[in-house]
């Protein structure tokens, strides 16, 4: 999705969630507030650079929307914790949480996609940590152990699933809006990563996958795995 796309679906959708549409869009405040300052001083003496900044602050409206989701009820089925196109699907070693074999999905989110993350089950934060580390481009595969990352576990009592917010090269700040303890429905916004960033799932190796590498994921909604009921 091109940055005219993000415009159109963010002016184009009649049902968002007041307060954590502004919660997120405060999240660009300081931003907003330059480029919108820039736009009055400037335009004084340029014109051109009047709707130059405009057209700034309105691809950063754009970068922060955050639409409202249909979330599946079925509590077998997790869904994406993050809008993206998923980059690699592979059996890993969730050593910081579950301590045990894991299959990991990769999803790369670019400046265009929607980057409010979301609880992929309903459950109970268990755990979350920051951890500093690089700046690599999420889309390289070291990114996951060698980037600053904030590791999230949510805890139902059928499963436990580890989230991993990975910042990239260009995305340099993890936003965490939950705590330890909190209480989450699936599809719940518990933070965001600011611009082009990855999110992992770690997920029950005998967990049913429902997508693809190269599949683009909607967070909140888009079903990626479904739990086995035995």
């Amino acid at each position: 999705m091109g940055i005219f796309g993000a415009l159109t679906e963010l002016f184009q959708v009649p049902n968002m969630v007041p307060f954590m549409r502004l919660q997120t869009i405060l999240e660009a405040r300081w931003i907003l507030g330059v480029f919108a300052l820039l736009a009055v001083v400037c335009g004084l003496f340029w014109t051109w650079t009047f709707w130059f900044f405009l057209l700034l602050f309105l691809c950063t409206v754009a970068f922060f929307r955050d639409p409202k989701r249909t979330v599946p009820a079925d509590p077998n089925l997790i869904v994406a914790a993050a809008d993206g196109t998923v980059m690699d699907i592979t059996e890993s070693d969730e050593n910081q949480v579950l301590k045990m074999k894991t299959r990991r999905v990769g999803i790369f989110l670019s400046i265009f996609d929607v980057h409010t993350n979301r609880a992929p089950i309903d459950g109970r934060v268990i755990y979350r940590e920051h951890r500093k580390g690089l700046y690599f481009d999420a889309r390289r595969p070291e990114c996951s152990e060698k980037n600053e990352s904030m590791t999230w576990a949510f805890e139902n009592p059928c499963v436990t699933v580890v989230v991993r917010q990975i910042t990239g090269a260009i995305a340099r700040r993890i936003v965490a809006w939950a705590k330890i303890g909190d209480e989450l429905k699936k599809g719940d916004r518990f933070g965001m990563i600011r611009f082009g960033s990855r999110t992992e799932l770690y997920l029950p190796l005998n967990a049913e996958l429902l997508v693809k590498t190269g599949d683009h994921v909607f967070g909140g909604s888009t079903i990626i795995a479904r739990l086995s009921r035995s």
